[in-house]
């Protein structure tokens, strides 16, 4: 039960980010650099605000910590923005939340390994299934060759989102992830946008296109980052990568809302095939009951390990007695 509570805010996180390709086609035609630099200062006062007033601990970066951070801001940010945006020029939508759609078996296999884990062969099966499903919901969509190269693009960045957090969630917990990858972020879009933008820029942005720059700032931004990477340091980057899944369903039920008509057959199969895999890779992993084990008597002391046999010597009973985990195995998928 409380892996499925943890679940949870990575599940909304995500629900959050597949609005985000629909909103950001508002964006096409706007300031690229100046509204995602608007966006992302917006966002990280925000959250430190709200860090603030969650009473989160921030630490600040330290050596290697800076590339992790500025390699998870220039991939997940970044670029990945400027493959939504521009992609849509070229492709659907719905080609974009495909390949974003794909992440969980990256993230089923790198994942953790960078938690020094082997893959979960429970994720590993339940990954495809997702993906396949959301490619039903989503469908293969209109595209030329530059929209194929940018939702590529895309896949790679939303797989960094997350990979390039994990070896720093441990000291700096979802909130300190978050707020220092934002004012990054902010920070390159806003040197990007005075080598190549026109001062004026903040001028040209319409009513619409602030609306929409407000959305992402505090939902897709703000909220969604906290929520995920919660998730990512509870049950770890290979199990949380699965909910990805969770975008496309959000981009489609998003579409069908705004006027784009009733979901066909082929959205709801891909819609139950989605939650099959979801449920086959995120259902709780059993563990032995008290009635599976072997019941061996032994003459023990407390603190002790067991008696050898009859000729051991008592340097192999201390190296076969039970060893602690190692320090990676007990913070791996526990909270950051």
């Amino acid at each position: 039960m409380d892996t499925m509570r943890s679940l949870g805010p990575g599940a909304l996180g995500m629900a959050l980010v597949g609005t985000s390709v629909s909103v950001s086609h508002t964006l096409t035609d706007a300031p690229l650099f100046t509204a995602q630099a608007v966006r992302y200062a917006a966002a990280s006062l925000l959250l430190l605000a709200l860090a603030r007033a969650a009473g989160a601990r921030l630490v600040w970066p330290r050596g290697r910590e800076w590339l992790w951070l500025a390699g998870l801001a220039a991939s997940g940010l970044v670029l990945f923005n400027i493959a939504v945006v521009r992609g849509v020029a070229h492709a659907e939508p719905a080609v974009i939340a495909v390949a974003v759609a794909c992440v969980p078996v990256l993230l089923g296999v790198i994942g953790p390994l960078l938690e020094r884990q082997r893959p979960s062969r429970q994720v590993m099966l339940a990954a495809p299934v997702v993906v396949a499903g959301a490619v039903l919901v989503q469908g293969t969509g209109r595209t030329d060759a530059t929209g194929v190269a940018w939702a590529t693009l895309a896949l790679a960045c939303e797989a960094g989102f997350t990979l390039l957090a994990v070896p720093v969630l441990r000291r700096h917990g979802a909130w300190g992830v978050s707020v220092h990858c934002v004012w990054l972020g902010s920070l390159m879009f806003a040197v990007l946008a005075a080598f190549t933008e026109p001062s004026s820029s903040l001028a040209a942005l319409g009513s619409r296109q602030w609306l929409a720059v407000g959305y992402l700032a505090v939902l897709v931004t703000a909220a969604a980052f906290v929520l995920w990477y919660s998730t990512v340091a509870a049950v770890g980057a290979g199990r949380a990568g699965l909910l990805t899944g969770v975008a496309p369903l959000s981009a489609a039920a998003g579409g069908a809302f705004t006027g784009g008509g009733v979901p066909g057959a082929a959205v709801w199969a891909g819609l139950a095939v989605v939650v099959g895999g979801l449920v086959l890779g995120l259902r709780p992993r059993r563990t032995p009951g008290p009635d599976t084990t072997t019941n061996t008597t032994t003459n023990t002391v407390p603190g002790t390990a067991p008696d050898a046999a009859p000729g051991t010597a008592p340097d192999t009973v201390r190296k076969n007695a039970p060893q602690p985990a190692p320090e990676s195995a007990q913070w791996a998928g526990s909270g950051g």
